[in-house]
């Protein structure tokens, strides 16, 4: 049987039950199966929800998108790409997308204690300094990958002088 046949045959059972608690049932139940044929967005990285966008705003289609993805200057895309998610990118072109929580990180400069040993960014300076792993009054303390890198601080991931930590949000 068809979803839209069952959508169908539970909407016209509307005030046939007198069972306390039927009719809020039957809503549910309708609700649910309206949702099994709407498809749902795929999960993906923000640098593939950027090239999505980038290509879909230069007119290409999906195919011709995937055609070049190889040539993008973020090597990160190609590699997501072809680490079996050939159809997660094809299912977000067509269906539309969320972009994953990106993973951050705390930086702590290893064998320091105390209040000054976590790196923070002033959001109004720009610059970097280290202080408490408290994020207040316009500093941030929880960074994610990308920001470190853009920022000239990718090194921190291979030094063997600085702790990193994953936390969340």
């Amino acid at each position: 049987m068809k979803v839209q046949r069952l959508i169908e045959k539970y909407k016209g059972l509307e005030g046939i039950w007198d069972a306390e608690g039927a009719e809020l049932a039957r809503q549910i139940f309708l609700q649910d199966l309206q949702q099994l044929d709407e498809p749902q967005p795929v999960k993906v990285p923000q640098f593939v929800a950027e090239y999505i966008e980038f290509k879909k705003k230069n007119n290409f289609h999906v195919y011709g998108a995937m055609r070049v993805i190889e040539d993008h200057y973020d090597k990160r895309v190609p590699e997501w790409f072809y680490e079996g998610n050939i159809e997660k990118f094809c299912l977000a072109w067509i269906f539309g997308y969320e972009v994953e929580e990106e993973k951050r990180y705390l930086v702590k400069v290893k064998g320091v204690n105390g209040y000054g040993c976590y790196l923070n960014k002033g959001l109004l300076s720009k610059e970097y300094f280290f202080e408490s792993k408290n994020e207040i009054g316009g500093c941030r303390t929880k960074h994610t990958r990308k920001q470190l890198e853009d920022d000239d601080f990718g090194w921190v991931f291979d030094c063997e002088g600085i702790e990193i930590k994953e936390v969340e949000k």
